[in-house]
């Protein structure tokens, strides 16, 4: 037998994003092109922060708190999407499934509570521009992104927890391209209709919360923008709250569409579809909303790239 092809019994065998049709290769090239532009912008995003000083302020550290968290979901997925393509190996362990379970659930969970963050700091940036040095000071920003990061692992946590505690005596075929909570509940030979309603609950929850905070917020930016006697100021804050916006409908469409439905309505196509969306074309997507319109990061752009004589 060859080694290379032995699997265990223990493994999980994931089935992949495509369906054998003679386009899969073109469709996976286009996958991994942009799962690479992803990587690249967000790297790229972090390194530009770090090189000019402009830049660091709590909106760009907190821009730089959601790079590193597109760069983990896309990192946690795509590397054993392309590995298993190109090999022919559909294979994964249980611990590593476990992994993509906890790294993607985290992200997602901290994600969450870092735009409602970033929507507070909007809100005292132009509701309380004098208070918003002391507001929004180096600690409260590392608190906060802790605070994000956190709640992400706690959610986390307890999803794998349960996860793996249910027997899968059955077959392990994943109809999935990575290790989803939805797909492996559907491979459970147990009753897993209670954990089923207590995540839906708990998406909810950390759903509707920190987007309640992000609507009151911008309610408020908004009433504060209308009363700006200046053109210029009114622009900067509609340019930056505009971009967080953008950032803001992209990840709860996806989220939303993808966790706040009941499983009857869940269906393996609508979950890759979904997971897509949120493991690579946000994180993609993301770096170059704030980027387009933004003249700070176009400054910074240009400094760097003078640097090196570009």
């Amino acid at each position: 037998m060859d080694i290379w092809n032995h699997t265990s019994l223990s493994d999980f065998i994931l089935l992949g994003l495509f369906s054998h049709s003679p386009y899969d290769f073109l469709l996976f090239s286009l996958v991994l092109l942009a799962s690479a532009a992803a990587l690249a912008g967000n790297i790229f995003f972090l390194l530009l922060i770090q090189a000019d000083r402009r830049l660091h302020t709590p909106m760009y550290f907190f821009l730089s708190q959601l790079s590193l968290m597109d760069l983990t979901t896309t990192g946690t997925v795509v590397p054993k999407m392309a590995a298993n393509f190109l090999s022919g190996r559909r294979f994964i362990s249980r611990g590593g499934c476990a992994a993509q379970v906890f790294l993607v659930v985290m992200v997602g969970g901290a994600e969450c509570f870092l735009l409602a963050a970033m929507a507070y700091d909007r809100y005292v940036a132009v509701c309380h521009p004098l208070r918003y040095p002391v507001l929004m000071n180096r600690k409260a920003c590392c608190l906060l992104a802790l605070a994000s990061w956190l709640g992400g692992v706690a959610d986390s946590m307890v999803d794998v927890g349960m996860v793996f505690s249910f027997p899968y005596c059955g077959s392990l075929q994943v109809d999935h391209f990575f290790c989803e909570v939805p797909a492996l509940l559907r491979l459970s030979c147990a009753d897993t209709s209670l954990f089923e309603d207590l995540v839906y609950a708990c998406c909810v929850v950390m759903l509707l919360l920190p987007l309640g905070v992000i609507v009151a917020s911008y309610a408020r930016v908004l009433t504060a923008v209308i009363r700006m006697p200046s053109t210029e100021g009114k622009q900067k804050a509609l340019t930056t709250s505009s971009s967080h916006l953008a950032v803001v409908s992209l990840y709860y469409g996806g989220a939303i569409f993808s966790y706040m439905q009941g499983a009857s309505a869940r269906t393996p196509v609508g979950d890759r579809v979904t997971s897509i969306f949120y493991t690579i074309l946000t994180p993609m997507l993301n770096p170059l909303i704030y980027s387009l319109r933004n003249r700070e990061v176009g400054r910074a752009l240009k400094k760097v790239l003078g640097r090196w004589g570009v």
